[in-house]
C-alpha cells in the first residue's frame, strides 16, 4: 500500500485503527519528498528531524487515549512559508528573510499542534505572496507535478504542488487575491479561502492585511472541511477574527443539492475565458442541475473593475507592511554601507526581488499626497460597489459558480515576461478577497494537454457550509480520475 496516496482523513482513520503508525506515515512522507522534490521543489525547508520526533510523541499520546475527537491526529501537514513556526525558518520566499526564525507560532500552528498534527516542512511560495506562479521565490521555481514544464500557480504554489505530488497529505496556504484557489486549480487539488475573519491571521506575515486569509489545500473536499474545522475560530490576538457559534464545517459534507439556487455570473463565461475551461465549467454546472440544484446565469455588477481596485489596494497595503524590512531588526542586512539611510536603501535593494519592488512602488505612488484620492480612495469606493453587487446576488442565490482561472497553467517563464497578463489571470478570484467572501476551488476536468481545470464556488459571508455542501455533492459525481 502506498501510504502517501491516501487522503488525509483515510490516513487519520488508519492511524486510529492502528493499521499504520504515525512514525510509519511520517517516514513514508519524508521518503517521497526525498525521491520527488528535486523535480518539483515544493519545499523551502523540510523538517525531517523535528517531524520524526513529533511523530513518536504523537503516537505515544494516541496510544494513551488522547486525540479521540481529532480526525487528523498523526497526519503530516505542510505549511506555507509565510506562516510563522517557532524556531523553524520562515522566509516568505525572500532573501530579506532568508535567516528569520520566529520566536512564536502563528495561531493556526498552535491549533494544528493541539489537534495532533505533524509538521513536515515549509513550502515554497512567490516572494511575500506577490505573484501567481511561484516563480518569484528567492529559493527557486516550483514546477507543476501534472506537467513540470508548467507553473503550479501561486502564491501558494508550493503547498498545492506538494499535495498534488503526494508530498503532503494536506497543507496550509494563504489567499490575498486567489493564492489558494488558483494554484489548487492549476495542480488539480482542492483549496478553500474562508470568509475574512474565520481563521486567525496572527503569525501570518502580512502582504495586504485587509485581504489576506489562511486556508487549507487538500486532495478532497472532506479533507479541506476537516482541516478548516481545526484552524477556524476566534482569536483575541487578531482583532479582525470573528466569533461564531458553530464552525463544524465537516457537518456540511452532505451529498444533496436539491433546491439549492446556484448563480453563474455571465461575465465569468465571456471574453478571455479559454473554451476548454468554459466547457468543463458548464458541464459541472449541468451535473449539479441533474442532482436537483436550480442553476441559472445572471449579471453581476462591477466585477470588471475588480482587478484595478485589487492591485491598488493590495499594493498600497504592501508598501506599508513591508516598510518594516529595513536591515536593522532582523533578516538580511547589506555588508557595505555608510550610515542609516544607506543601510535601508542597500538592504532593501539587495533583499527584495523585482515583483515585490514593483508592487511596493505602485503602493507608495497611489498613497502619495497627489494621487491618494485619484487612485486609493477611488479603489475603496469600487470595492464597496463590488460588495453591493455580491450582496444583491446573494439575495437570490445560495452559491455562485464559475471558473477559478481563465486558463489552465501557463508554461514556466510566460507570465513573468508579461506582468500585466499575470495580473489579469486573477480576474475570477480577486473579488472574493475584496468582499471578504468564502470560496472553494475543486477539480472539474482537464484540458486537451492533460492540465487540470478548476471550478470555483463562492458563498455568502460565513457561508462556508453552503460551498462545501455543493463542492462535496459535485465531487461525488466524479470517478476520481482527475
Amino acid at each position: 500500500m502506498d501510504i502517501t496516496a491516501l487522503s488525509a482523513l483515510e490516513l487519520g482513520r488508519k492511524i486510529k485503527e492502528k493499521e499504520i503508525s504515525v512514525v510509519e506515515a511520517t517516514k513514508a512522507q519524508l521518503d517521497i519528498i526525498k525521491a520527488k522534490d528535486a523535480s518539483y521543489h515544493c519545499y523551502i525547508t523540510v523538517m525531517e528531524k523535528e517531524a520524526l520526533l513529533r511523530a513518536e510523541e504523537i503516537q505515544k499520546r494516541i496510544d494513551a487515549g488522547e486525540f479521540k475527537d481529532s480526525p487528523l491526529a498523526g497526519v503530516p501537514v505542510a505549511i506555507k512559508d509565510n506562516i510563522c513556526t517557532k524556531g523553524v525558518k520562515t522566509t516568505c520566499g525572500s532573501k530579506i528573510l532568508y535567516n528569520f526564525n520566529p520566536p512564536y507560532n502563528a495561531t493556526v500552528i498552535d491549533k494544528l499542534e493541539n489537534a495532533g498534527a505533524v509538521m513536515i516542512g515549509k513550502t515554497n511560495m512567490d516572494e511575500f505572496a506577490m505573484g501567481s506562479t511561484t516563480e518569484t521565490s528567492y529559493f527557486g521555481v516550483t514546477n507543476n507535478p501534472k506537467n513540470t514544464e508548467h507553473v503550479p500557480g501561486g502564491s501558494s504554489g508550493g503547498s498545492a504542488a506538494a499535495v498534488a505530488a503526494n508530498e503532503a497529505f494536506y497543507a496550509l496556504g494563504s489567499d490575498t487575491g486567489g493564492s489558494i484557489r488558483q494554484p489548487s486549480s492549476f495542480c488539480g487539488v482542492t483549496g478553500i479561502k474562508p470568509t475574512y475573519g474565520t481563521v486567525s491571521r496572527y503569525g501570518l506575515v502580512a502582504y495586504a492585511s485587509s485581504l489576506d486569509q489562511i486556508g487549507p489545500i487538500a486532495r478532497t473536499v472532506s479533507d479541506c472541511a476537516v482541516a478548516l474545522d481545526i484552524i477556524s475560530g476566534h482569536d483575541k490576538k487578531d482583532s479582525t477574527s470573528v466569533a461564531q457559534d458553530n464552525y463544524q464545517y465537516s457537518k456540511a459534507l452532505v451529498d444533496d443539492v436539491k433546491g439549492m439556487k446556484i448563480g453563474i455570473p455571465r461575465g465569468y463565461l465571456g471574453k478571455g475565458l479559454d473554451e476548454e475551461v468554459k466547457k468543463s465549467i458548464l458541464a459541472a454546472a449541468k451535473s449539479l442541475k441533474n442532482k436537483g440544484a436550480i442553476v441559472e446565469e445572471f449579471d453581476l455588477d462591477a466585477v470588471d473593475y475588480a482587478i484595478p481596485a485589487y492591485y491598488v489596494i493590495a499594493s498600497a497595503e504592501a508598501s506599508s507592511n513591508l516598510s518594516r524590512y529595513d536591515g536593522v531588526k532582523y533578516g538580511f542586512r547589506t555588508e557595505n554601507f555608510e550610515g542609516l539611510q544607506d543601510v535601508y536603501k542597500k538592504s532593501r535593494s539587495e533583499g527584495f526581488g523585482n515583483e515585490v519592488k514593483r508592487r511596493m512602488m505602485i503602493g507608495a505612488f497611489v498613497l502619495s499626497s497627489g494621487y491618494y484620492d485619484a487612485y486609493y480612495n477611488k479603489a475603496l469606493k469600487v470595492k464597496a460597489i463590488i460588495k453591493e453587487g455580491f450582496d444583491k446576488a446573494f439575495q437570490k442565490y445560495d452559491v455562485l459558480l464559475g471558473p477559478t482561472a481563465p486558463s489552465t497553467a501557463p508554461k514556466l517563464g510566460e507570465s513573468l515576461s508579461d506582468p500585466l497578463k499575470m495580473y489579469l489571470g486573477d480576474i475570477y478570484t480577486v473579488s472574493v478577497n475584496l468582499t471578504g467572501l468564502p470560496a472553494i476551488s475543486l477539480p472539474c476536468g482537464t484540458d486537451s494537454k492533460g492540465l487540470p481545470i478548476g471550478m470555483q464556488l463562492i458563498g455568502k459571508p460565513f457561508g462556508e457550509k453552503d460551498i462545501i455542501r455543493v463542492a462535496y455533492s459535485y465531487e461525488q459525481t466524479q470517478d476520481g480520475s482527475q
